[in-house]
């Protein structure tokens, strides 16, 4: 997949600005699958996070990465060389901003409060907000159209329930001694358990797995690429986790999923509801900081029977 913008390829450029984090990402793929069908002359780019590039050619019909730093800094193409920019990221003047600088032929993104358009919307399911914009201009999509093309590598423990115990921020951080207690039950149930998260995030799971007894090379959190993340992900029987991007690729390769909320609603960022995945969350407890450093009281109140309980509902294989 091409790392930059290509200004030789003789081909007009659709672009689309989404520079946070995974999940963030992948619940705009159905806003670029609707590009790419309603473009299918034009290279698709997407300006995403540097870190987030061995995930991208599982994205079905994306041409190119543009490396984006957030919203620090404009993007490193000239003025009028994009036809079609698209503000997936939100509707801020920062990303308003990057976007206009490009000063594309059509420039697709929510309007100011109070200007002609289409208005933005709180509390709405973020896959059709992004569904809903690009069909605004004439790109419609499905918002649970989800689905990732599959890693070309293999699965680093194919068949495995995947226990995903990381969480960007500590308001999502189901505790340990609970994942531990699903870990235990799983194994007594005979699956092969196995402990996923970033290597920022590989002391806590080694944590995890100490609690539940397990061994350390049961621990994968910190030895993966993201594309070895989604390969496992994409082959395992079982994924357990909270509101994070592992739920996200759950919900792409329809893998069966317990997935426990905190602080944001599943309403605006819950699975399908036509795939195998619970969500459990007690909505009436939510404080909803989301970069808060304490779990969210909404999570904290999910207990490991409930967890159980709801995996015994899934079709596993």
């Amino acid at each position: 997949m091409d790392q930059a913008f290509d200004e030789q390829s003789g081909r007009p450029v659709a672009l689309a600005l989404r520079a946070l984090k995974l999940g963030d990402l992948l619940v705009a793929v159905p806003a670029l699958k609707a590009m790419r069908r309603a473009l299918p002359g034009h290279r698709l780019l997407l300006a995403t996070s540097a870190w987030l590039a061995p995930l991208l050619p599982l994205v079905p019909g994306l041409d190119g990465h543009v490396p984006a730093k957030g919203l620090d800094a404009l993007l490193p193409i000239p003025p009028g060389r994009v036809d079609v920019a698209a503000n997936l990221h939100g509707n801020g003047p920062e990303s308003r901003g990057i976007v206009d600088a490009l000063e594309a032929r059509i420039t697709v993104q929510h309007a100011r409060p109070g200007e002609p358009g289409l208005p933005w919307l709180d509390g709405i399911l973020e896959r059709e907000r992004w569904v809903r914009l690009t069909g605004a201009f004439g790109m419609p999509g499905d918002r649970d159209d989800v689905g990732l093309d599959r890693p070309a590598g293999a699965s680093a423990a194919p068949g495995a329930a995947v226990v995903h115990v990381g969480a960007f921020y500590g308001s999502r951080q189901w505790p340990a001694a609970r994942f531990a207690a699903v870990a235990r039950a799983l194994a007594e149930r005979g699956r092969e358990v196995v402990f996923s998260g970033s290597a920022s995030e590989r002391p806590r799971a080694l944590e995890v797995a100490r609690l539940g007894g397990f061994d350390e090379a049961t621990v994968l959190a910190g030895r993966m690429e993201l594309d070895g993340f989604a390969a496992l992900i994409a082959d395992a029987a079982l994924v357990v986790t909270a509101d994070t991007g592992a739920a996200h690729l759950a919900s792409a390769y329809r893998i069966p999923s317990v997935v426990i909320f905190g602080p944001a609603p599943p309403e605006e960022w819950g699975p399908p509801a036509s795939g195998p995945h619970r969500v459990l969350t007690h909505a009436e407890l939510r404080v909803g900081d989301t970069f808060g450093v304490e779990p969210d009281p909404a999570l904290l109140a999910v207990t490991v029977d409930e967890v159980l309980e709801a995996i015994g509902t899934l079709p596993l294989r």
